[in-house]
């Protein structure tokens, strides 16, 4: 039986490697220990950031609904308590989105809210 050399398969874990890293700079995207790191680095950056994109999406979104309470004379904790006492189930990412694209819709929904709490 012919002995197998680890050309082949080992060319293709470091070209799998070198082809994940493309868009990195200089020695990062080239040598491949170097890539391996940054790789490994940017796998660990990516999987952190996926649940922190939620947290700073919802930051935004209480933001934007508190500009507009503010505008309508309520303070945001307010005009959530408001909302859940008058149950009102929408979520905070479409006030948000009613708040900034129909803000008269916005006023109204404010008013509603009031009167039932």
């Amino acid at each position: 039986m012919a002995r197998i050399k680890p050309s082949v398969p080992s060319r293709q874990r470091r070209r799998k490697i070198l082809k994940q890293t493309k868009g990195f700079v200089g020695g990062r995207r080239r040598l491949l220990r170097t890539a391996t790191e940054a790789l490994h680095r940017a796998w660990a950056y990516s999987y952190r950031d996926r649940k922190v994109r939620k947290r700073e999406f919802r930051r935004l979104w209480i933001a934007r609904i508190s500009a507009a309470a503010k505008l309508n004379q309520i303070s945001y904790s307010r005009l959530i308590d408001a909302c859940k006492k008058s149950n009102v189930d929408l979520n905070r990412k479409v006030l948000s989105e009613i708040a900034i694209h129909h803000p008269e819709d916005f006023s109204r929904l404010v008013e509603q809210v009031r009167s039932a709490g």
